[in-house]
């Protein structure tokens, strides 16, 4: 039974790193230091469509899969696993955000407040899965307009049309059609 909590505790930590590893990549590396993640941020706050992290569903995927199998189930591994479930949540809240009616209190005050970031507090409201690092580093907003900001941002009607999942499946069948087709240059145009 000792192992089982031990192992448990060791998930729930990862997950709980997970929120503040979101908020250094959202709050940090995307709007407070020019890094190579503010170009790629970028494109999500001109178009919301681009809701997923696509570049890094598959690096995370792999480096989890060789994690368990060249360390099994040790602590450092189900730690790990925990923050990728907390990415994974991520993804899916983010989405949600975007492109669904809240379902729950939770879910319409992270929609809120994440639509505030975008609308009204680029350099507040970093956290999606959370506030509680933007209330530890003092990036949540507390003017006395903020309520009102809430409660606008809340009627807001989900996003429609499609989101940038499908750039994924592109990129594959993109790879896949230029190694299969000999008439294809090196370029990517067709030869003649």
């Amino acid at each position: 039974m000792g192992a089982m909590v031990e192992k448990l505790i060791m998930l729930m930590s990862g997950l709980f790193a997970w929120t503040f590893i979101e908020y250094l990549i959202h709050g940090w590396l995307s709007h407070t230091f020019c890094t190579f993640a503010t170009p790629l941020h970028a494109i999500h706050h001109r178009d919301p469509h681009a809701v997923f992290t696509i570049g890094s569903w598959i690096p995370v995927a792999v480096a989890w899969v060789v994690f368990a199998i060249l360390f099994g189930w040790c602590p450092g591994v189900i730690f790990f696993s925990g923050a990728v479930l907390g990415f994974a949540a991520y993804e899916v809240i983010h989405y949600r955000i975007h492109f669904c009616r809240p379902a729950g209190s939770i879910e319409h005050y992270l929609r809120s407040r994440h639509l505030a970031h975008h609308e009204r507090y680029p350099k507040q409201c970093f956290g999606v899965t959370s506030p509680l690092w933007d209330y530890v580093f003092r990036t949540e907003p507390i003017d006395a307009g903020i309520g009102e900001l809430h409660k606008a941002m809340a009627s807001r009607a989900p996003l429609t049309g499609p989101t940038n999942v499908h750039k994924l499946t592109n990129f594959i069948l993109h790879c896949r059609t230029d190694h299969a087709d000999p008439r294809r240059n090196r370029t990517g145009a067709a030869g003649r």
